[in-house]
């Protein structure tokens, strides 16, 4: 029996209609894949979207391509991830769910989540991705103990990041496998976009599979493209990682210390046309000039991207060498000696009118919202 472990598809994510349409095609070639392999069926584990409320034309081309799935009686298992899911409940994973494209396997009632049983006989469940991991206290709640005692091949879907997994240079929120129910035999994970996998005692094969396509610029320079599982059960579980290789990424990298943007005009021309993707990152500060004298008007290839987040000019490297650590605090002491709220106060107030407003939510509810919220911080009777 073989299934397939798909993760952080991201549908919809990037704003170049080239990349865009790239990644859809990466998705399309992954259950072209797993047609061919006669996979018993599909895993997304969260993320399918880059945002809870896709677009409509995202939307049709993402069902005619899981539509290929069930004309093979394929079923693709899923739960919403960090992006899929919305607070107000609105999902468009709803949407394809009753249309029999997916089933959605997080069924979670009074903190007992409930088997779902593919007609091989295995059972899955899992747990929905949250933004800000948020999700930690669903597992904090979660009912253990019959998942753990359920007979029988298990597969648990998560979208979160785990300790045990992360890599030394990601930054970000983690959970503990502890908080995941023990005695499955796979664990099908998705968030962090790494590709790895590890076996547990207690728990079994723990696996993220990396995202179907490269999200942002540097998953591009690091990844090239993305990759999905093929996961064979004999006697023992064996993974075979799927690349999708869709085009070629050319990676230049300019280090533009102490050079003019002229020097640096001539590397640039030096770049050969191709029809991959070309990325170009250009970092240091410039010996004169701006960094808006350096043009880019004669690369040429299917797709070029450029990051100069870190190019400077002379003078903005100057300025910025000004400390700026705590400046609003700095600021806020140096003109509210006479003022009637205290620093922390008016530190309060300025974090609350910035909050944004949520989804959903009126425009004149949102206004009402934060004017009760300041009035109540500086004692004013509502």
């Amino acid at each position: 029996m073989k299934f397939a472990h798909l993760a952080d598809c991201h549908i919809g994510s990037w704003r170049e209609p080239e990349l865009r349409e790239l990644s859809l095609k990466s998705f399309e070639k992954a259950i072209d894949t797993c047609i061919k392999e006669h996979v018993a069926f599909v895993i997304i584990s969260g993320d399918l979207f880059d945002t809870s409320l896709p677009s409509i034309d995202i939307i049709k081309d993402t069902a005619s391509i899981l539509k290929k799935l069930r004309e093979y009686d394929t079923p693709c298992y899923i739960i919403p991830g960090s992006h899929d899911f919305s607070p107000s409940g609105k999902t468009m994973l709803d949407v394809l769910e009753h249309s029999g494209l997916v089933e959605n396997v997080m069924k979670l009632e009074n903190n007992k989540l409930i088997f779902t049983e593919d007609k091989t006989g295995v059972k899955l469940t899992g747990i929905y991705g949250k933004k800000g991991s948020l999700e930690i206290e669903t597992y904090k709640k979660l009912e253990k103990e019959h998942l753990e005692k359920e007979n029988g091949f298990k597969i648990f879907i998560f979208h979160s990041l785990l300790e045990e997994l992360k890599p030394k240079n990601i930054i970000a929120d983690s959970h503990s496998l502890t908080l995941l129910p023990k005695n499955f035999n796979y664990y099908a994970g998705g968030h962090p976009h790494i590709t790895a996998y590890k076996s547990y005692k207690d728990y079994g094969i723990v696996a993220y599979p990396g995202p179907i396509f490269p999200n942002n610029f540097k998953e591009l320079e690091e990844l090239n493209h993305g990759n999905f599982y093929i996961v064979d059960v004999n006697e023992v579980i064996n993974i075979k990682k799927i690349p999708l290789k869709m085009k070629e990424v050319y990676s230049y990298n300019i280090n533009a210390d102490n050079k003019t943007p002229s020097e640096i005009q001539k590397e640039i021309d030096n770049i050969k046309e191709t029809d991959g993707i070309i990325l170009l990152r250009i970092e240091g500060t410039l010996k004169e000039g701006r960094p808006t004298d350096i043009k880019f008007r004669d690369i040429r290839s299917y797709c070029f991207l450029k990051n100069t987040l870190k190019l400077l000019s002379r003078e903005v490297e100057e300025f910025r060498e000004i400390k700026t650590e705590n400046i609003e605090e700095d600021i806020i002491k140096e003109y509210n000696k006479d003022a009637i709220f205290s620093n922390e106060t008016i530190l309060t107030l300025m974090n609350l009118l910035n909050k944004e407003k949520n989804e959903g939510e009126r425009n004149q509810d949102f206004e009402d919202r934060i004017i009760k919220d300041a009035k109540e911080l500086v004692g004013i009777e509502i």
